[in-house]
This record gives structure tokens, C-alpha cells and sequence, in this order.
């Protein structure tokens, strides 16, 4: 089986998720080829950093802009029409390249990559089998293509969403999002306190996505100065003036902490954490989902965030953050409360799909039979 992955960079999720299912197709076809492909650099690295930069720093500086763009993105025959007339304009470039790599399937993970090969099916410039994995806990019109033989969502719940906007009902798999394969070990929890220097004793991970975004210094600064016996461990991303701030914080505390900054780790700092305090990011969430972690969500930002911070507050594996007085209040409840995590465990494991990768390979199969 060779695969091609479409993705872009717009954050750390959506290749991230083309990284993860490589994994489950290179241990069952050790001998196939893969290719990942971050569709704006290389179509135009110039093209790249405008549109990428650009949303970052929305999504940084400006979130409600962000989300009033999301949602009118929704609702706008005109942004749609613009997006698509952009993906023909870019197709060219991309059919040289699937042509020569003469995939068995294309996977996209990012709804603009995916319309550039609906369009170059609906032309007739290629024939492959193609499918899209939604990385987020919601639908959006820009995932809606003629010509993709199958769409790949987090829960029954995105499913049936997508079959009341008019999708057909058997394009659509709720196998969920697929996570690293290192996810579904557990490493004993005393070997992990010794390596990382940690005591055993009630643990929180804060973390903001890969770039440290949200309010990470303010919610740490409110547990430092909580009386209740804990250690702390937080994840400031690529962010280096974050990861500087919040070690000179804590400094000046006596309180356990942990201060690191981008990690390929996640997994271990998750196996000796009692709950998570998080953006709402697709690839972040299902991760600790599949961990079956209590999750605390912090600074969604407005569109797909917002929609999957109110996914899993409703589905009762999530509570929602909104002032720093929360995160006190959480405290004294989970300590005086332990049931409340209990059930928030409970009903993380109800959500998480662990083996999401190893049926989605047994569904790339089924297509390209």
C-alpha cells in the first residue's frame, strides 16, 4: 500500500495526524512507500508563510477574529468559491507529484488539500482513491467534496452531523483520529516519577498546544499559590519567552513543577497526570482522551476550539475554564470530590477510539480493493 498525505501546518494537529495513521500503514506494509506532504510550502513557501504566519497571528492576537472568519465561512457561498477557485489555481502543481508517485490512496488531513483533489478528480487529471480525516471534534463545509470516496470523523455524534448537511451516510467512518501507537501503552508510573524528578503525589499537566498559546502563565500562576499538596507540570510548546516566564515563577514558589518546553514526551507526562488542563485542540484532545484523562479546557479559540471545548462539556468528559477563579474552584473540588474525576474518567473512555488507526488501514484496504 503507498500513500500519499496531503496536510498544511497550520498548527501542530493536522500533520500530526498524517504522522500518526504512517505509523499503523508502515507496521502492517513495512515495504510500502509514504509521502507527507505540507501542501502550501510545497506548493509556494511564499504562499505558505503569508497564509500561515497570517493565521497564527489571528488566532494569537486576534481570536474572535479568527472565529468570526469561521463561522462566516459557514455561511458564505463567496469564501467557498474563493477557496475553490484557489484550489485549481494550486492543482496544477500537485498532479506532476501524485502522478509520479503513483499513490495506491491519497489521505488528506486538511479540508484544502482535499479540495484540490476533488477538483483534480472531478477533471479527470487523477484517479486515485481518496480520503479525508477530519481532525477536530465538529464538521465544516469546507470538508464537503464530490469525488472522496471516504471521510473519517471523531464520533457517531460528527457523523450524523455530516449526513443532516447532505453527505451520504456510507462515505462517512466514525473511527475517529488517530493517534501515535505509543498512546496505547502505559509505562508504570514510579519509572516515570524517577525519570522526570517527580514526587508521587497529585499531578496536573497544563499544556497550550505546540505553540504555548492560551493563558498558561495565568493558570499556573493560580495553582503555585494553591495551599492544596500537588506538583505541577506544564508544556510551553515552541513558545521559549513562555517556557523562561514560567520557570521564573516558579522559582518563587515551593511547589513541585516541571517546566519544559516542545516534547515528543506527551505521553509519559500524561501517564502520571490525574487530569489535564488544555486548549481544545483536536490531536491534544483525543490523545488524552484515549488516556481516559479528566480534561479542564482553557482558551479555546473561537471556531473549531469553542466547538470541541462544547463536544466534550457535553458528552461530560471536559469542564470549561473561564476565570482564574476557576481553576481554584477545581481544585478544591477535585480534592474534596474525587468522585467528579472518577466520572470524568469514565466518560473520556467512553469517547476515546484507540484502535482509530488500525481501522482506519482496514478501511484504506476495503477502498482500494
Amino acid at each position: 500500500m503507498n500513500v500519499l498525505y496531503f496536510s498544511i501546518s497550520m498548527g501542530a494537529g493536522h500533520l500530526r495526524a498524517a504522522e500518526c495513521l504512517k505509523e499503523y500503514v508502515d507496521q502492517k506494509y513495512p515495504k510500502s512507500r509514504s509521502l507527507i506532504i505540507d501542501t502550501f510550502k510545497y506548493i509556494n513557501p511564499i504562499v505558505h508563510k503569508i497564509l500561515v504566519d497570517g493565521y497564527l497571528s489571528i488566532a494569537r492576537n486576534v481570536p474572535y477574529a479568527y472565529g468570526a472568519l469561521y463561522s462566516m465561512s459557514e455561511k458564505m457561498d463567496n469564501l467557498n468559491k474563493l477557496s475553490n477557485a484557489l484550489s485549481k489555481i494550486f492543482s496544477y502543481k500537485l498532479v506532476k507529484l501524485i502522478n509520479d508517485f503513483n499513490p495506491s490512496i491519497i489521505v488528506c488531513t486538511h479540508p484544502f488539500p482535499l479540495q484540490i483533489v476533488s477538483c483534480l478528480k472531478k477533471e479527470r487529471k487523477i484517479h486515485v482513491p481518496s480520503i479525508g480525516i477530519l481532525t477536530d471534534y465538529v464538521n465544516h463545509p469546507f470538508w464537503f467534496h464530490d469525488n472522496i470516496e471516504a471521510y473519517i470523523v471523531s464520533h457517531d455524534k460528527i457523523k450524523q452531523d455530516m449526513v443532516r448537511c447532505g453527505i451520504s451516510e456510507n462515505r462517512i467512518y466514525s473511527c475517529g483520529i488517530p493517534v501515535s501507537r505509543i498512546f496505547l501503552k502505559k509505562t508504570p508510573k514510579y519509572t516515570l516519577l524517577k525519570k522526570y524528578g517527580l514526587d508521587n503525589k497529585f499531578t496536573i499537566l497544563i499544556m497550550g498546544g505546540s505553540l504555548g498559546f492560551g493563558n498558561i502563565k495565568k493558570v499556573f500562576l493560580s495553582l503555585l499559590k494553591s495551599e492544596k499538596d500537588m506538583q505541577i507540570i506544564v508544556v510551553a510548546g515552541k513558545n521559549k519567552k513562555l517556557e523562561q516566564q514560567l520557570k521564573t515563577c516558579s522559582s518563587h514558589y515551593n511547589k513541585k513543577t516541571l517546566v519544559i518546553g516542545y516534547t515528543n514526551e506527551i505521553c509519559n507526562l500524561m501517564d502520571i497526570t490525574d487530569l489535564i488542563i488544555t486548549k481544545p485542540g483536536g490531536m491534544t484532545i483525543s490523545e488524552a482522551l484515549v488516556k481516559e484523562l479528566p480534561i479542564f479546557i482553557m482558551s479555546p479559540i473561537p471556531g473549531q476550539e469553542e466547538r470541541n471545548s462544547r463536544f466534550l462539556t457535553n458528552s461530560g468528559a471536559a469542564e470549561k475554564i473561564y476565570t482564574e477563579k476557576d481553576v481554584q474552584n477545581i481544585i478544591n473540588t477535585v480534592f474534596y470530590n474525587p468522585d467528579k474525576l472518577s466520572n470524568m474518567k469514565e466518560n473520556s473512555k467512553k469517547l476515546c477510539l484507540p484502535n482509530s488507526g488500525y481501522d482506519i488501514v482496514n478501511l484504506m484496504e476495503y477502498i482500494i480493493k
